[in-house]
């Protein structure tokens, strides 16, 4: 019999309740075991559903590791369209193979946030030493943590995978688009130059050429180039796409690489002819063209020879003597003559011999004033301060010798008479020979020594 006793150490006795108290003890006695029957009965309903989610997460934990390293060691995309349509093909068949494991994944994850949301856990307050047995509710929680964590891992990595997926596969669109241009561009550039060798091995060599012809075929040449802007602009696309496809890691295959390689050279070279021959041909037609001072190297003869400042002054080389001077050969003749009229005692005499010796040698006293003006009007040089070159000056005095042949109907040497008149008018109106003379100086110059009456020239404008 069991002996209590109070606080005082009296000993007491049992109330009458006892058997009620005893008739409890008995039935919590029965309902324990129900109770703890019912508990491990939910518990392994908990670890079985518990049990069959974590395979399933892990299952797909594992698939999708797997899948995303199977997509890391694909092959980097290529650099040719039929490389790039294989290998979009592949991607497709992979991307519909990760596509049909979807709905199991969005089934499972689905199971485990249902699982979550009737087996909610918390962080536990405290750690439990080791050794020391959970309890039944603790060892739920652990479960459901461990799901969750199972569950955040496969979401993470189905998003992740499948936004690779889109990427590559945009990737590959963009890589297809571009490498699809290069092609086309690259066989329309590669006619278009075709066509542009053969118009420049159809060119004649300059030394060929008639000197009339030198500013035509300089137009000629200039438009050819400026044809070839769209090739320029096609050369300068491709080679953007191909820098485009350099910066987003495809780099084109050696088949591609060579063709671009070509295209590039057989551009430079083009280039290159057509500055060449237009080079040449302005070079020519500045040495041997109308506009050239080349007819007057026949106003010399050996030893001598006609030489040109960079102002485009003219001035003589003697190689037997090795000298240099300003002054025509003939012109120093002259004025070697003119030293022998010295010897005439009145000064208007004697300026007026010299002058007149000074005319009939520069062939003037043939020349009309009526001939004159015309030529300066239609020479357009009406303004008498501008300032002509030398170059300008020839033009003039060419004109106007080529008018008193056709005029008077006589043989004129017109070079060696361009040339002394000009040689003449640099002595009195540019003697430091700077390459420039005013209009007014010209004509002033040339009326002077014409073939018309006094008053006629006083009267000239």
């Amino acid at each position: 019999m069991l002996g209590l006793s109070n606080k005082g150490g009296q000993p007491c006795y049992p109330l009458r309740s006892f058997n009620l108290s005893c008739h409890t003890d008995v039935a919590l006695t029965e309902t324990i075991p129900a109770m703890l029957a019912s508990g491990l009965v939910r518990l392994e309903a908990f670890s079985d559903n518990s049990g069959k989610l974590q395979l399933s997460l892990q299952e797909i934990i594992e698939w999708l590791t797997a899948k995303d390293e199977e997509l890391s060691e694909q092959l980097p995309i290529g650099g040719d369209v039929g490389a790039v349509q294989h290998q979009r093909d592949f991607h497709q068949a992979f991307m519909e193979d990760v596509k049909s494991r979807g709905p199991f994944i969005y089934s499972v994850l689905e199971s485990a946030q249902s699982f979550l949301a009737q087996h909610p856990f918390q962080e536990p307050d405290e750690m439990l030493p080791d050794g020391k047995e959970l309890s039944p509710k603790r060892r739920m929680q652990n479960v459901s943590r461990l799901v969750w964590k199972q569950a955040n891992v496969a979401s993470d990595l189905w998003e992740k995978l499948t936004a690779r997926c889109v990427d590559r596969h945009r990737h590959m669109e963009r890589t297809l688009e571009r490498l699809l241009q290069v092609q086309a561009a690259m066989e329309e550039l590669a006619h278009a130059l075709e066509q542009a060798d053969g118009v420049r091995d159809a060119w004649e060599p300059v030394g060929d050429l008639f000197i009339d012809s030198l500013q035509d075929h300089i137009d000629a040449t200039k438009l050819f180039k400026e044809e070839l802007t769209q090739v320029k602009e096609g050369m300068k696309q491709i080679n953007d796409l191909a820098h485009q496809l350099a910066i987003s890691d495809v780099h084109l295959s050696m088949e591609n690489a060579r063709a671009l390689e070509q295209l590039n050279s057989r551009w430079k070279l083009l280039q290159g002819s057509i500055e060449e021959r237009m080079k040449q041909l302005q070079d020519a037609h500045r040495d041997f063209g109308p506009g050239s001072q080349h007819f007057l190297s026949s106003s010399v003869q050996i030893p001598w020879e006609r030489a040109i400042s960079p102002n485009k002054v003219p001035y003589y080389i003697n190689h037997q003597a090795q000298t240099t001077c300003w002054d025509h050969p003939k012109m120093t003749e002259l004025y070697q003559a003119l030293a022998d009229l010295n010897n005439i005692k009145f000064s208007a005499y004697r300026t007026a011999m010299k002058l007149r010796r000074v005319q009939k040698a520069l062939r003037l006293d043939l020349l009309k004033l009526t001939s004159v003006a015309e030529v300066f009007r239609e020479q357009d040089l009406q303004h008498s301060e501008y300032m002509m070159d030398v170059v300008e000056v020839i033009h003039t005095l060419t004109a106007l010798y080529e008018r008193l042949e056709e005029e008077r109907s006589v043989l004129i040497n017109i070079p060696l008479c361009v040339d002394m008149c000009l040689n003449w008018l640099l002595n009195v109106y540019d003697s430091g020979r700077n390459g420039k003379m005013r209009v007014l100086s010209v004509k002033m110059g040339i009326v002077s020594l014409c073939n018309a009456d006094i008053t006629e020239k006083y009267r000239c404008e």
